[in-house]
């Protein structure tokens, strides 16, 4: 009997240890498994750019290379706003998918494509206002201004494939699934590569063809994650403009003001460098690159808490979100440790391969230290975005962005005309200090929402 009683207790034991061996392992290998694709999906960015400016340098003409300077940084701004699409939908449906509502997994994304349809037909009917406006922010020259108007004209028909890409992007997220929009992002961009080389050089389509390149390559993403079988979607009505409002409307509008902070802080940031001669803003352009290579990183994190935050939300399980949180911020700190120590030790180094001025590097090294405290100071904003975004608790974002971007101007105002470059870096690292501070305080003392 004892020994039957030992044996019973041995296997609960070993029962036991499995389950905590099992559940330690859930929640290591979902946060590398959906993380790393992201990353891999983010360094491919990069590429595509150093191609697109490569290409229009050999064009022999400068103006080619301001107009799609311009034209891309149009539509990055333009596409940014409405990045919503992308974070909301991942929200709604990892909830979903959490909670093994089927219906709400298909309604998330059929909405989603019909907001980034109707969005995109307004781009479409509005693009002649949109760009004399965007002309006349930038203030290029006549001859460059030609020459973005080509870029613009034919790029814009890219606008409904861009939105549809957030949606189905948004979506695979929230499914659990981040190595589709890896190969949709990988196809895209070396799509976009061919064909740009192909119209420019051989159909000799100049500025057009290297927009055009990119509408082929936007279409060709969405064209391969279409035919993904997860996707699913049957007995949806083809056009309900009142269902939207309440699943993508109130979700959608926190974080468009959050990105309208976003975009005000990091616009401003560069305008005031530039205000402080061409050598601050060389500097201060070669410092957020560093920012930007963590970031790619990061956002990878930030991903991963989205689609799992979201998935224990759908559960109502309030000990597994809390749990996963810590999951995340333990691979966050040895992150932003490393990065730390990288860029103190090689960030000369990293320094003189973006440029051989020595005069800019020289001037650079004096602001490092900023950017040295960045990774630890901002880590928490980054998990904390991904983390409200599953929990679909966008307000709570766009108040702690709105704080943020008020600490930051005000620093800068405050101190700019006593310590120039310093009271700006001095701005921006507080900025994203305030970030993470509110956002933690928000989810410590705020009260964590669940589905019905």
């Amino acid at each position: 009997m004892k020994n039957e009683e030992s044996q019973s207790s041995s296997k609960r034991a070993v029962a036991n240890s499995s389950f905590f061996i099992l559940h330690s392992s859930f929640l290591n290998s979902p946060i590398l498994r959906l993380a790393l694709p992201s990353v891999v999906t983010n360094i491919t960015v990069p590429l595509l750019g150093l191609v697109d400016t490569t290409v229009v340098g050999h064009m022999g003409r400068a103006e080619y290379i301001a107009a799609v300077a311009i034209g891309t940084t149009i539509f990055n701004m333009t596409y940014w706003l409405f990045g919503f699409l992308r974070m909301g939908t991942t929200g709604i449906v990892s909830q979903a998918h959490g909670a093994g509502d089927e219906a709400g997994i298909r309604a998330g994304l059929t909405h989603s494509l019909r907001f980034g349809l109707l969005i995109s037909l307004c781009l479409l009917l509005l693009q002649t206002p949109l760009l004399r406006f965007a002309l006349w922010l930038m203030q290029p020259s006549a001859e460059v201004a030609h020459f973005v108007a080509q870029y613009f004209r034919v790029c814009i028909w890219g606008a409904p494939a861009m939105l549809a890409s957030y949606a189905l992007t948004g979506w695979f997220i929230g499914m659990q699934d981040t190595r589709t929009p890896m190969w949709m992002a990988i196809l895209q961009n070396l799509v976009n590569i061919l064909c740009t080389l192909l119209f420019v050089f051989v159909f000799d389509m100049g500025v057009r063809g290297v927009a055009l390149g990119t509408v082929v390559g936007v279409y060709a993403g969405v064209i391969y994650a279409s035919f993904n079988e997860k996707l699913k979607i049957k007995n949806e009505k083809l056009m309900d403009v009142a269902s939207l409002l309440p699943t993508l409307g109130g979700v959608g509008v926190g974080l468009f003001l959050r990105t309208l902070c976003l975009v005000a802080v990091t616009v401003y940031f560069t305008t005031a460098g530039s205000r402080m001669g061409t050598l601050t803003l060389d500097a201060n352009a070669l410092l957020m690159q560093f920012f930007i290579i963590y970031s790619y990183f990061t956002d990878g994190l930030a991903n991963a808490a989205e689609a799992l935050s979201g998935e224990y939300v759908g559960r109502q399980d309030r000990v597994g979100l809390l749990q996963v949180v810590r999951q995340l911020f333990r691979w966050g700190i040895g992150l932003a440790l490393f990065f730390t120590a990288l860029y103190a030790l090689a960030g000369p180094w990293f320094l003189s391969l973006l440029t051989n001025q020595q005069e800019v590097i020289d001037f650079a090294l004096s602001y490092l230290p900023w950017l040295i405290a960045v990774p630890l100071v901002g880590l928490a904003a980054f998990i904390w975005d991904g983390v409200y975004i599953g929990m679909t608790l966008t307000s709570r974002m766009f108040l702690s962005m709105l704080v943020s971007a008020i600490v930051f101007f005000v620093l800068w105002f405050g101190l700019g005309s006593c310590y120039g470059n310093h009271a700006l870096w001095l701005a921006f690292v507080a900025y994203l200090a305030t970030r993470s501070l509110m956002q933690t305080l928000l989810f410590i003392y705020g009260r964590i929402s669940f589905r019905s």
